[in-house]
């Protein structure tokens, strides 16, 4: 019997991960599509581009709060056969999400100027990530209703519908980028401008379907109506609960930005390089994000129903698929890293640059998918401040030696990348240590030995 219990396991997890990674993976095809076309314009449509991209990461710590808050929320609502709460804490979520945008569309158009003269090396990569940003921005504004929607099918158990809405978005994107970036058929090149334009049409699409299917299609979660009235304690249960992982994604912005800060001391190409290399890294990581996605709503459904045995093995399925998928694209990245980026750009030091990251950086690939799966199993447990801890100490591990090195005359980029890697294998130590911990504290009545430590490749 529990040799059963492993294989629904691991085959749930497998078949929930399975559409998540195909529908990410095109989802991503976008980025690549406007990688091709915005590489085209030079180094410095490349560099601003990827210094507003950058800004992604901001909005992400922000809808992370009620990707997590909501879906972790609902999950338990869900394996506790709740409906009525369940629906509570989605049309909370979705007022958080409404007054999110409110703000940011204010913000974004009124300050986020002032971002980017401090980050740009040059006037003409200032000009071109602004030029990006604001046509980007009402992208970035809908993320938090299509997250809230989104997490609250997965704690639900819906995945497959989802992915299909992102699907049609992301193929609507890719025809749109070369026509709107390069002017294909119109004769009408928008550039950078075209590049923010394709995002936002798409996303606008991405919820007019998500809504439509809401409202036509699911019964078990319905649509806030105009009457909502705000419950402060339920609010504060989703942002409490989310605000530790989407504190996870600001630091990350914070990492990011002193990257970008550093390299504003070299030529665009650097910039232009990195943030080429961050891409295509997204891409590779894409099978295992789908994994450390889908594992907490299964955990957490267990959880609730006190099935702890589950979430044990939940966990360690979690932790093997993991570190597996990571240990072979580390060798994929050894073997030849130049050659992903030969299609994106054709200047040699954008490449180099490029190259020479991901040569770094796929050293820390099997510690960074171990976090991956601690930072769920967190999530799914409803304390995420553990993993915030080990970010945190990631964040500033990294940040004081390499704001300090920007100001030595013997600077150099692979001293960034050096670090980057060394600090991933602090934190992945960090919470492996605080996950152990919160595991035997929460699963106390299970019958499982503590968890094993983590996968060696």
């Amino acid at each position: 019997m529990k040799d059963l219990t492993r294989g629904k396991i691991l085959t749930h997890l497998i078949t929930m991960a399975a559409p998540m990674a195909v529908g990410m993976f095109i989802q991503t095809l976008y980025f690549l599509v406007d990688l091709y076309f915005v590489g085209a314009l030079g180094a410095y449509a490349l560099a601003g581009v990827s210094n507003a991209g950058s800004v992604f990461f901001f909005v992400m710590a922000l809808t992370q709060v009620l990707n997590i808050g909501c879906g972790t929320l609902v999950a338990h609502a869900v394996g506790r056969k709740d409906r009525v709460q369940a629906n509570i804490l989605f049309h909370q979520s979705m007022l958080i999400a409404a007054i999110c945008s409110v703000l940011l569309v204010v913000l974004g158009y009124a300050f986020g100027h002032l971002f980017f003269e401090f980050m740009a090396p040059d006037p003409m990569t200032r000009q071109a990530a602004v030029e990006y940003f604001y046509w980007f921005l009402p992208a970035l504004v809908l993320q938090f209703g299509l997250t809230v929607m989104a997490a609250a099918l997965r704690g639900a158990g819906v995945v497959k519908p989802v992915m299909l809405i992102s699907v049609l978005a992301v193929v609507l994107n890719i025809i749109l980028s070369p026509v709107l970036i390069s002017g294909w058929g119109s004769g009408i090149a928008l550039g950078v401008s075209g590049a923010g334009l394709a995002s936002s049409l798409s996303a606008i699409c991405a919820m007019v379907m998500t809504v439509w299917y809401f409202v036509r299609k699911v019964d078990y979660l319905t649509m806030p109506t105009k009457a909502l009235v705000p419950e402060r304690k339920v609010m504060l249960k989703v942002i409490n609960l989310g605000l530790p992982s989407g504190g996870e994604f600001l630091l990350t912005f914070m990492y990011m930005s002193i990257i970008y800060w550093a390299l504003s001391q070299f030529a665009a190409s650097a910039q232009a390089g990195f943030g080429l290399g961050i891409r295509i890294m997204q891409v590779l990581f894409l099978p295992v994000m789908a994994v450390a996605f889908v594992a907490p709503a299964i955990a957490a459904q267990n959880y609730a129903a006190g099935r702890y045995d589950r979430v044990h093995e939940t966990y360690r399925y979690t932790n093997l698929l993991t570190c597996i998928l990571m240990t072979l694209l580390t060798l994929v990245c050894l073997v030849n890293s130049s050659w992903f980026f030969a299609p994106f750009s054709d200047e040699p030091h954008v490449i180099l640059v490029a190259a020479t990251f991901l040569g770094y950086v796929c050293l820390n690939f099997v510690p960074a998918g171990f976090t991956f799966a601690a930072s769920g199993m967190f999530q799914a447990l409803g304390n995420t401040w553990p993993a915030l801890y080990s970010t945190a100490s990631r964040v500033v591990l990294f940040a004081v030696p390499v704001i300090w090195l920007a100001g030595q005359s013997d600077f150099e980029i692979e001293q960034i990348w050096g670090f980057s890697v060394a600090t991933v294998y602090c934190q992945a130590m960090i919470s492996y240590v605080l996950l152990r911990r919160e595991m035997n504290k929460k699963l106390v009545h299970s019958s499982e030995a503590p968890i094993p430590s983590p996968v060696r490749s």
